[in-house]
């Protein structure tokens, strides 16, 4: 039996999420691939130790953010309530693990279709390094593009403060926060 997250036309290829947007999504976020976590609970940032919904707390502290483990469709819904999509730069890789290093083979995926079925799209913001070297394929948008520092427990380099402020600034230029 596959794995969830196997790609069953490719042997040992992986398959990543669908987008989870709305129309309501004015800033689409892109991660470059999701983790074996994510993967397999088939849930966008599901590692325990990724900052990511952290962040969203953070940024907008008026409206909790449902949390424990059977919670992630309400956050999803909290997430698009506040005008926010996720998706990542590939579609399809090949990897060992769950590092951005690790990622062979990979095969983007089709912004410009996506962003025709986003009519408040306003700009694209690239969750860390491996996500924003692929920004070529988002400015052909024409929308603003933006590189934000990793969530990823992997960017130690980053203080959460830090993270958090280069965050909220983003948000703030697009009026979600």
């Amino acid at each position: 039996m596959l794995s969830p997250m196997a790609d069953p036309e490719v042997p040992g290829r992986l398959q990543g999420l669908p987008p989870l947007c709305g129309d309501a999504t004015a800033l689409l976020v892109l991660g470059s691939f999701p983790g074996g976590v994510s993967l397999a609970r088939r849930q966008y940032y599901a590692h325990p130790q990724n900052q990511f919904w952290r962040i969203l707390q953070a940024i907008w502290p008026s409206s909790p953010c449902p949390m424990g483990p059977d919670s992630y469709e309400n956050r999803s819904k909290w997430l698009l309530g506040h005008g926010l999509g996720l998706w990542d730069v590939y579609a399809s890789c090949e990897r060992e693990g769950s590092l951005d290093t690790a990622i062979r083979h990979a095969e983007p995926n089709d912004f410009v279709a996506l962003a025709r079925r986003l009519p408040r799209l306003q700009a694209v913001a690239h969750n860390g390094g491996e996500s924003a070297r692929h920004a070529r394929h988002t400015s052909v948008l024409g929308l603003p593009v933006h590189k934000l520092p990793s969530t990823s427990p992997a960017n130690a380099s980053w203080s959460f403060e830090r993270k958090l402020a280069a965050w909220r600034a983003v948000f703030e230029q697009h009026g979600l926060a």
